[in-house]
């Protein structure tokens, strides 16, 4: 049996940079990767709604961005790259509008509380297993599975398993949605009770994975139980174990905030070092921390700072401090 990789069109290709130079940018400026993602989402759509069958349903030789399920095989494996290609392509207006306007509530509020590097990790890990859980339904389909739906889907498990009783704001309703400060358990059940139904329930006209949906949430819970210790477990002396809930205010402990607040010399450092001070979740002010700690300067010679355990310093004149 032949090995195929199918050519891309030039704009597909394009497309891909683009997915990649954000993740890139966004790693050297130190962005919130889900603002990054939004405004890659955003271009790649623009580009693919140009050039939609070379892009997104497939033309000819090119059989564009989706990940389709026979893709899974021996012959076809080449295209396994669609499977995070994929994930930045949508249908139409309606499709990415819908899946950004979640995603801007649901993704910022898991990335403040577990930062850059694990949030990337479990929205292109869940994307993935969203698209192969759909997948394994028809291992012979032809049809383009497309979308980031499985990725935020993903997130959205991440964030039940790890801080089910935190309050985020978030867009919850049925057809008509409705933003709303609410627990993540709460928003969670309906999102997943809704996609349930609607994937058990076969709806006339109705194109989405829902399976996808369900298994990049499962993935994106699996995930978060190996990467992100929201829990603390403590011995309480009498062989019972109690934990500590993520969202109650929390003592700001050591930090030295006049050392750290001497180093906010920026319009964006002092609403950073504002947000800082004010945040009574020790998990989203520890990332907080991090995003500033990543972008001071030295206030004598105005290069990069280091830090390492409460220690600050600048290799180039000597400058240290503690937080």
């Amino acid at each position: 049996m032949d090995i195929t990789l199918f050519p891309q069109h030039w704009a597909a290709i394009l497309c891909i940079c683009i997915m990649i130079g954000a993740l890139v940018i966004a790693y050297i400026k130190k962005l919130m990767l889900s603002y990054t993602l939004i405004i890659a989402n955003i271009i790649v759509f623009i580009i693919s709604f140009i050039f939609y069958n070379e892009i997104v349903s497939g033309i000819d030789q090119y059989p564009g961005l989706g990940f389709r399920s026979v893709y899974i095989s021996f012959e076809y494996f080449p295209q396994l790259y669609t499977l995070f290609t994929s994930e930045f392509i949508h249908a139409n207006f309606a499709h990415i509008f819908g899946n950004m306007f979640v995603f801007f509530f649901v993704g910022t509020a898991l990335e403040e509380r577990i930062g850059w590097n694990k949030f990337l990790i479990i929205y292109i890990i869940t994307g993935v297993c969203g698209a192969i859980t759909q997948s394994i339904l028809n291992l012979q389909s032809w049809i383009p599975l497309i979308g980031a739906s499985g990725a935020i889907f993903g997130v959205m498990g991440a964030l039940a398993y790890s801080y089910p009783r935190d309050e985020v704001v978030m867009p919850v309703g049925i057809g008509i949605m409705f933003i709303t400060r609410i627990k993540v358990i709460y928003a969670v059940i309906i999102f997943i009770a809704l996609e349930t139904f609607l994937a058990l329930f076969f709806i006339p006209g109705d194109n989405t994975a829902h399976f996808a949906h369900l298994g990049g949430f499962v993935s994106g819970a699996i995930i978060a139980a190996l990467l992100i210790k929201s829990k603390k477990a403590h011995s309480t002396g009498s062989f019972e174990t109690t934990y500590s809930d993520s969202s109650a205010p929390q003592k700001p402990g050591n930090i030295n905030f006049a050392e750290l607040g001497k180093l906010a010399t920026t319009q964006e450092l002092k609403g950073m070092f504002n947000k800082i001070e004010k945040e009574t979740v020790q998990q989203v002010r520890d990332v907080w921390i991090e995003h500033f700690l990543d972008k001071i300067v030295c206030p004598k010679c105005k290069n990069p700072l280091h830090h390492f355990e409460g220690k600050i310093w600048c290799y180039d004149c000597g400058f240290r401090t503690n937080y």
